[in-house]
């Protein structure tokens, strides 16, 4: 069953309407007018959508997560596990797949579809052995001249008194830090959220793309409403001011291209999103494959410093 946000209200009601006419046995044809009136009226919704809407979106729990791009997007998928230092964090998932039959290291952020698996990956906010299991994925990835793809969808790392026990920030640094200096094509996409280092770590990048009704920012609206403005209810106005879409990031420079998501956002249509974030990566993967190792870095390199400049 649809789960609707509040903005989508309008749309609900439509979709009722025409779902009793079909209960009750009436006109077709009059739930079928419902129907393409509901569905014009989400797509003028989505073509307006506010950044404080947008991340409502990006956060909606039937979203796309990293287990269905695996499974609709690659073959052969062999997940690794563990950091060889402390434990396997499941907040983080990575291993070997083929996309279109070229084999890739696959990591990113596991949020859980339900409260059960949820809670098993901590909702995608992972520890610092998520971030080392990270480097040694892209380690294997550089030693076997395999392109890594990464999957970025959290809220942020994990904040507890343990992680930070365990050296969250040092983690986060180095997970960056193997980002710029693996020679091999790493293109990252962020699908949800993209909060803060905790997303940082996986998408220093030599190309950054981002679904539509993603956000990405370096804290969440709350957090940041919560420092400016003394209180979490102003954070329509902090995600306003944060510039944390992707059609502001594009202009921005942060990011290097958009995926366009179906009418009503990537949870309405699985299949669709993943078949075409699957192209994008497919056409990175082709553009960057004839680069040496020294240009890639490179080219990260040089993107990341001139973000912010004159």
């Amino acid at each position: 069953m649809m789960e609707y946000l509040s903005f989508e209200k309008p749309v609900e009601a439509l979709a009722k309407r025409a779902a009793a006419l079909r209960e009750a046995g009436e006109s077709e044809a009059e739930a079928l007018m419902l129907d393409e009136r509901a569905h014009r009226q989400l797509g003028d919704i989505y073509a307006r959508l506010t950044p404080w809407q947008r991340t409502q979106v990006a956060r909606h729990p039937s979203r796309p997560h990293f287990v269905h791009y695996v499974q609709g997007l690659f073959e052969d998928f062999l997940p690794l596990g563990g950091d060889r230092l402390y434990g396997n964090d499941q907040a983080i998932i990575g291993g070997f797949a083929r996309l279109g039959g070229r084999p890739v290291m696959v990591i990113g952020h596991a949020k859980g579809e339900d409260t059960t698996s949820r809670l098993r990956h901590n909702f995608g906010m992972a520890r610092p052995e998520g971030y080392r299991k990270a480097i040694r994925l892209m380690d294997m990835a550089d030693r076997f001249g395999l392109p890594v793809i990464t999957l970025v969808d959290t809220p942020g790392a994990f904040p507890g008194v343990d992680a930070e026990a365990r050296g969250q920030a040092e983690a986060i640094a180095r997970s960056t830090e193997k980002c710029l200096e693996i020679g091999v094509p790493l293109v990252a996409v962020i699908v949800g959220e993209g909060g803060s280092g905790g997303a940082v770590a996986l998408a220093s990048a030599n190309r950054v793309l981002m679904l539509e009704h993603a956000v990405y920012s370096v804290i969440s609206p709350e957090g940041c409403a919560s420092i400016l403005w003394r209180g979490a209810d102003r954070a329509p106005d902090a995600a306003e001011a944060m510039k944390m879409t992707a059609p502001d990031l594009m202009q921005l420079g942060v990011i290097h291209k958009v995926i366009y998501e179906p009418v009503g956002g990537a949870h309405r249509n699985h299949a669709e999103t993943i078949k075409r974030l699957g192209t994008a990566l497919r056409n990175e993967l082709q553009d960057l494959t004839s680069m040496t190792a020294e240009e890639l870095r490179a080219d990260r390199w040089s993107f990341f410093m001139k973000l912010g400049s004159i």
